[in-house]
């Protein structure tokens, strides 16, 4: 397992430094172009290229393809998709080390094992206000900006049947949480612990499991939230909604620990 894990950290630093040198791939009108060009059924695909350092603002890559795609360049200087379109695209395994998807459309868009670099060069996508309802999410996201973002029905806990390999799950430890919609969302095994919940609508979440150590839920709303096996330990619980009418408390871990 050790071996694994550092021929797939060698792997990375040196699929990194082959793009940290190279240019884009396309031109951000090239870009524009191929997606003028594609149709519902032919949406446009980008898979494997590198589009770092690109302007992409409020493009339409509606069920495009950008599966591998490189958006990080070696100067922190990363593509941006604020305020684009990116519903029901696929940007599993794409390189999104510091991709800007301000204000994006992503309902029921793909994001599983993105890749985000670990040491001197990590740097975390932005999602501040983006719509990601009922996207898929699995991804290692410690510190990001995911404010006020709609993640109602999203999926982003382990999901065994598909994992034969082991349990992935999404680390938003840390992460800046307020305000985002949450409600419905699948949420399971995540890690929150001391992130910034504070206002988040938690409302029928699954929580199953979630460490929550030390997070921030003040003035969150839980109703119907089930919070069973979650670790509660730390968890800052002033003001929250709902709370007579969350499930799964009695079985959760640590409740006694929670800040009231």
């Amino acid at each position: 397992m050790v071996r694994l894990v550092t021929l797939l950290s060698i792997t990375a630093c040196a699929l990194f430094a082959s793009f940290a040198g190279a240019a884009a791939d396309l031109s951000a009108d090239q870009v524009a172009r191929a997606l003028a060009g594609a149709t519902a059924e032919r949406p446009a695909n980008f898979d494997g290229q590198d589009l770092s350092d690109l302007d992409l603002r409020n493009l339409d890559f509606r069920h495009a393809s950008l599966h591998g795609t490189n958006l990080f360049a070696s100067r922190l200087v990363s593509s941006n998709f604020a305020g684009a379109d990116l519903e029901g695209a696929n940007l599993n395994g794409a390189w999104l080390m510091g991709a800007d998807f301000t204000g994006a459309r992503m309902a029921r868009a793909s994001l599983l094992s993105v890749v985000i670099l670990g040491g001197e060069v990590k740097a975390m996508p932005i999602f501040k206000g983006a719509d990601l309802r009922q996207a898929r999410m699995i991804a290692d996201l410690p510190g990001a900006d995911l404010t006020g973002a709609n993640l109602a029905g999203a999926r982003i806990g382990v999901d065994i049947k598909n994992q034969g390999m082991g349990q992935m799950r999404t680390d938003l430890t840390g992460a800046k949480l307020s305000g985002t919609n949450f409600s419905g969302a699948d949420l399971n095994r995540t890690l929150f612990s001391f992130a910034v919940l504070r206002d988040s609508d938690l409302h029928g979440a699954n929580l199953f499991r979630a460490n929550l150590t030390g997070a921030d839920l003040t003035g969150a709303d839980v109703a119907e939230a089930d919070f069973t096996e979650a670790d509660l330990s730390g968890t800052v619980l002033h003001g929250v909604r709902g709370l007579d009418r969350a499930h799964g408390l009695d079985r959760a871990a640590n409740l006694d620990k929670a800040v009231r």
